[in-house]
């Protein structure tokens, strides 16, 4: 049986001290960041050995959002725009919506190559002004309906590639003013506000498989502790959200969260996530988190394996030159003439 767990390694291939540390604690899956990342074929001899060490086809996770946030990138792939750019490319909200869900298609296209099939995208938070711009360029629109559908569009491409998208970050992360890497932020909005704004999007996509909770205080929901480690706050996920799949801790190093890697573990599962990351590659500090991870069993053990059930084996046909050539072309194209639109304004 899995653990609770999902782990990262510390460079371009398994040392043996993490073989037989994956081998005995046998997490749920993996993660992989841009220090793991040279070549295709080095990722997929990685993926392969991190499957290996724990005897079956666990899943191999990244953050391959565009933009900021790419670990796979030149010059052995393509670079993706952020999430804004799909907007900016046109006026006209449905050409944005075919623009995100073909970006999501060729990046399925390229994880699935090498062995990944999990992808922490899209980003469903909504940034108010004023807001600390950790997310900025990564959020699709500054509006709830559009990042809704923009996200949607991202998820239905990577899911028809094969690949399996994460939302992020749970309940909402665009209203927090401190980066939860170094410290954590507290949300004072009510309710009501958070339900219309921040929440919507996360609502209108709860059919999603995978979900990522924030590290952050809403103290209209509960004044003391993190999302992440919060019962009400994934009650309300659950509920008011209507989220039924399978709920991922935000990295468990994060300075947003406080205490011991063990007891940052056992909180976040105690208060209701399904799973834990910790990503730095930390033998040290994994085997602390293990410490504090239990066995991946009963509701948890079920919605992962209908996470896993959702991956589709023979992706959507795809022509990849004419697909690349398509999405460079509606991206700069549209990019261009809103430049030139804008040069025209200045020169008026």
């Amino acid at each position: 049986m899995n653990s609770a767990a999902i782990y990262g390694c510390l460079g371009t291939a398994l040392t043996d001290d993490e073989r037989a540390f994956f081998a005995d604690a046998r997490p749920w899956g993996f993660i992989l960041f841009r220090r793991n990342v040279e070549t295709p074929d080095q990722v997929r001899r990685l993926t392969d050995a991190l499957r290996d060490s724990v005897g079956w086809e666990a899943p191999v996770l990244v953050d391959q959002e565009g933009g900021r946030v790419q670990r796979l990138g030149p010059p052995h792939w393509a670079k993706y725009p952020p999430g804004e750019a799909y907007l900016k490319a046109t006026n006209d909200p449905m050409t944005a919506r075919e623009l995100a869900r073909l970006g999501g298609r060729l990046m399925a296209h390229d994880l699935k190559a090498v062995g990944i099939n999990v992808d922490c995208a899209p980003v469903l938070d909504v940034p108010v002004p004023g807001a600390h711009d950790i997310i900025g360029d990564r959020a699709y629109a500054r509006d709830p309906a559009l990042v809704a559908q923009l996200g949607r569009a991202t998820a239905e491409g990577l899911l028809a590639g094969g690949v399996l998208p994460v939302i992020k970050h749970m309940p909402g992360h665009g209203r927090a003013f401190a980066d939860t890497h170094k410290e954590l932020p507290t949300v004072h909005s009510d309710l009501d506000t958070l339900d219309a704004w921040d929440f919507a999007p996360f609502k209108a996509l709860s059919d999603m498989p995978i979900g990522m909770t924030a590290h952050i205080v809403f103290t209209a929901i509960d004044r003391k502790r993190p999302a992440t480690q919060s019962k009400k706050a994934i009650r309300l996920i659950r509920e008011r959200l209507g989220f039924g799949g399978l709920l991922l801790s935000d990295d468990l190093v994060m300075n947003a969260l406080s205490g011991t890697l063990k007891e940052r573990a056992e909180k976040s599962l105690k208060a209701g996530c399904d799973l834990v990351i910790h990503w730095n590659g930390d033998l040290a500090e994994m085997r602390q988190v293990a410490e504090g991870v239990g066995r991946l069993k009963g509701g948890a053990a079920r919605r992962a394996e209908a996470a896993l059930a959702r991956i589709v084996h023979t992706p959507e046909p795809l022509d990849l030159v004419e697909a690349r050539e398509r999405f460079d072309a509606m991206l700069k194209g549209r990019l261009d003439a809103a430049r030139g639109a804008d040069v025209g304004e200045a020169q008026a």
